[in-house]
């Protein structure tokens, strides 16, 4: 997972590419979740993705299906790295809203044929890990914090491995 500084405009997509999912269980918390060039499986990806959220999860997120071009050009322009990544997360700076996940297609079929699994169970494993990361969890400086809640979380959604687990980071206990 890489994280950059600035949001990419994700929110400038056709309105027909884009589905909204809201939830607001008792309590006050709500999360929105919109996905962006998923087509017909936007609507199972924001349900999946808002029920194994952290409870801090509130606000507006958007995820963002991507060609791997353009990934590399975000992978670029915010962290200076010329190649196609996986998934970039984008902090907002607005009351509200989460941020962006922003996932490359092509990297994520590669990787799923790699895991064994179907593409959109590896969109979930890479969105899931880009929304940890905009919650404020970095894997490669919280002695396994990041690790073990995403683990506990995929167990939750009926995944079996993560990108941690991929990168050889086991959560630590």
């Amino acid at each position: 997972m890489r994280s950059a500084a600035s949001p990419p405009s994700s929110r400038t997509g056709s309105a027909a590419l884009r589905q909204y999912s809201i939830a607001r269980p008792s309590g006050g918390r709500w999360l929105q979740v919109e996905v962006v060039g998923a087509g017909t499986g936007a609507n199972a990806l924001s349900r999946w993705l808002r029920r194994v959220a952290p409870a801090k999860a509130r606000g507006h997120l958007t995820v963002a299906l991507v060609t791997d071009r353009r990934i590399q050009e975000l992978n670029r322009s915010f962290r200076h790295v010329d190649k196609a990544t996986d998934v970039l997360s984008f902090p907002a700076d607005e009351p509200g809203t989460l941020g962006d996940v922003v996932i490359a297609r092509g990297v994520a079929r590669r990787q799923a044929r790699g895991a064994g699994h179907d593409f959109a169970t590896e969109v979930r494993v890479l969105a899931l890990h880009g929304l940890l990361h905009l919650l404020g969890y970095d894997h490669e400086h919280d002695g396994g914090r990041m690790a073990r809640l995403e683990a506990r979380l995929r167990r939750k959604g009926g995944l079996r491995e993560g990108l941690i687990e991929r990168a050889g980071e086991a959560p630590r206990r």
